[in-house]
């Protein structure tokens, strides 16, 4: 039987909303037993006063292969052979435990390595945070994310390269609706796969029973995605009031990844992201925000997912998009539910995952300060990171 390990007389933000409260958190293996004042004579006593405990991180948005110390992704990604990308992964792995996130959706990767990854994490092969893959992602020919995605033309070939996805063991579909920002030749608000081919794309997976998302910046694709069916929007920066309204009809989410942009145009050519990416980053990165804080303000349900592995977006630092997130109009507790309990929720283990209470999943973290008062704190004083009730060392 495992060991029961109470912590004593630390604030708890259990990731509901509800407002922090001094009390106990006791577990036993894998599994939270009780949050509240708890008498366990047969548990070992930590005592954690003064400090707070919360959930660990969900990040709805990574890209685990990606080498994010490099000036350009895609360039680096092309020169690395499949055990190079896998090796890379296994870092990120690590780095992403490190810096307090425990699950996270992979969103996409080169030749199923992601798939390979998370079946190498599961089988304890490898340690990190658990997490769902999309495996390739579904793009036109010569579309935004080509070099890691299955080409596809017209709805029988969509319908085939979804099918591919799920055979490879995906856990979700990830499909491009319009062009991006570090794909080069490619305008992030034009459309690409059009109406009818997300459909057949969202009605495969759906079929599954899959969760789909779609990376999605102009207001055309984006319509064309949340009319389709999709479960989430990536990135939504130019939101419109139709597109607002028929996503809280829907109840589909947004993940803004403030963070992608903010650190291509803070490191900027200097650093050597090529001058076309980030020209493309600037131009949009005051409609992103403002697209977040319109949708905020009506309701529209957000996760947070920082994008992580893009151009000096560090797996490490997905604090930072909460940060991003408060800077821009929401408040800590808001953005704290948007890395927990909304995540879990978008990925189907809101079950399982995303708050602290009796029956679900011993992940959380321990800080030495409170990050409603400072999210930053997420960085500078986290102290402890526990996965499935086992300290991370």
């Amino acid at each position: 039987m495992s060991e029961k390990r109470l912590f004593k007389g630390a604030t708890v933000i259990d990731g509901t909303g509800k407002a922090p409260v001094k009390t106990d958190l006791l577990i036993e293996g894998r599994d939270i037993l009780e949050v509240g004042s708890v008498i366990c004579e047969d548990a070992k006593i930590i005592d954690v006063s003064g400090k707070t405990i919360m959930p660990g991180l969900i990040n709805a948005h990574v890209h685990i292969t990606f080498d994010s110390r490099v000036a350009d992704t895609f360039g680096a990604m092309d020169k690395q052979t499949n055990a190079g990308l896998a090796l890379m992964g296994q870092y990120n792995l690590l780095e992403q435990l490190r810096g307090g996130v425990t699950y996270f959706r992979d969103m996409g990767a080169p030749n199923y390595v992601d798939v390979d990854l998370r079946n190498a994490r599961n089988n304890g092969i490898v340690q990190g945070p658990e997490f769902q893959c999309a495996g390739k992602v579904i793009t036109m020919t010569g579309g935004h994310a080509w070099k890691m995605g299955r080409e596809c033309d017209g709805c029988n070939e969509v319908r085939k390269a979804t099918r591919e996805q799920l055979r490879a063991g995906a856990d979700l579909v990830k499909i491009i609706a319009t062009g991006g920002v570090i794909t080069q030749g490619v305008e992030p608000g034009a459309p690409q796969l059009n109406y009818d081919e997300i459909c057949v794309a969202v009605e495969e997976a759906h079929k599954a029973g899959k969760k789909t998302a779609t990376h999605a910046q102009g207001s055309t694709g984006i319509l064309n995605a949340v009319r389709a069916g999709i479960d989430s929007v990536e990135h939504g920066i130019y939101l419109t009031d139709e597109i607002i309204e028929l996503m809280l009809k829907k109840g589909t989410y947004l993940v803004p990844t403030l963070m992608a942009p903010y650190a291509i145009g803070k490191e900027g050519v200097a650093a050597g992201i090529p001058p076309s990416i980030v020209a493309k980053s600037n131009s949009v990165i005051d409609d992103h925000l403002a697209s977040l804080k319109r949708a905020y303000e009506a309701g529209v349900k957000i996760a947070m997912g920082a994008d992580s592995g893009t151009p000096f977006n560090h797996h490490g630092e997905s604090y930072y998009e909460l940060k991003l997130m408060i800077d821009n109009g929401m408040t800590p507790m808001d953005a704290i539910i948007c890395a927990t309990k909304n995540a879990a929720d978008l990925m189907g283990i809101v079950d399982r995952y995303g708050t602290l209470e009796k029956g679900k999943a011993a992940d959380f973290l321990i800080l030495g300060n409170d990050p409603l008062a400072d999210i930053t704190a997420l960085s500078h004083s986290l102290l402890q990171v526990y996965k499935l009730g086992e300290l991370v060392r």
